[in-house]
């Protein structure tokens, strides 16, 4: 318990700096896109920027493992998080330094409570179209038979593909372009259900409030129904009692009566 508490107060606490870092990633993975005839000094600058980035969720992969009391479940249970920080190393391809920090990044937003699922969604869309446009434009502006050319193109070719409506006019040409495709339509069609299931989670919960609000009137009702059917009950017994009684009474009146005689029998 107490190395559980330790593992997440560190994930508390480095959370923040490690999104200010994945926005400083992204800054740097997109200025030798976007400004490819920068200076080589931004270029070298923007590439130690990424190891940096990718150097600190390393790091906080090995402090988690270390605060963590059984490691061996660690490692199998945030098996994502290990290959997103071996990744790289694997071939440091800036596109795989790219795909590591985005698993990272979306697994400790995930770890994150306050964050909202529509708040990860939209970040998720947001990040992907970003994300997504770069790639594609870093290696499909330079294909021989390429037709993305320039930033506008790749944003208009990954907002339609992730929405899957795919018009034609904007398509990879190279292998690798491909693949990017791929995942964008794939993550598309997942945000796109996950939105969905959202909805329908929303409209079912609220018919089934309704539904048990309804159901807590109805009952509230049939108590009202039995309460009335037994205080009728009650006052038929006692109104049927009275009745009986009158006669004797009325009887015992008449006797005590001066000069009455009793009835002959």
């Amino acid at each position: 318990m107490k190395e559980t508490s330790r593992q997440l107060l560190w994930e508390r606490r480095s959370q923040t700096p490690l999104l200010v870092l994945a926005v400083a990633f992204a800054v740097a993975y997109a200025v030798p896109i976007v400004v490819p005839d920068a200076d080589p000094a931004v270029h070298r600058a923007c590439t130690h920027a990424e190891w940096v980035v990718w150097g600190a969720f390393a790091l906080d992969y090995l402090v988690r493992l270390g605060l963590t009391r059984d490691r061996r479940h660690f490692v199998r249970t945030h098996w994502l998080d290990l290959a997103a920080v071996v990744l790289p190393l694997v071939q440091p391809l800036r596109l795989l330094r790219l795909v590591a920090t985005l698993l990272l990044v979306g697994r400790r937003a995930r770890m994150a409570p306050q964050i909202r699922l529509t708040t990860y969604v939209a970040g998720a869309v947001v990040g992907l179209l970003m994300f997504g446009s770069l790639a594609v434009l870093s290696v499909e502006r330079d294909a021989p038979d390429g037709n993305i050319r320039n930033l506008g193109d790749a944003v208009w070719w990954s907002f339609t593909t992730m929405t899957t409506v795919g018009y034609g006019d904007h398509s990879p040409t190279t292998g690798l372009g491909r693949v990017l495709a791929v995942g964008l339509m794939l993550s598309g069609i997942a945000l796109l259900g996950v939105v969905m299931a959202n909805i329908a989670a929303w409209f079912i919960a609220r018919f089934e409030r309704d539904d048990r609000a309804e159901r807590l009137q109805l009952a509230a009702i049939r108590e009202l129904q039995e309460e009335v059917r037994a205080l009728r009950a009650e006052l038929s017994e006692l109104g049927g009692g009275g009745r009986g009684a009158m006669p004797a009474q009325a009887a015992a009146s008449h006797a005590d009566q001066p000069g009455a005689t009793s009835p002959t029998p």
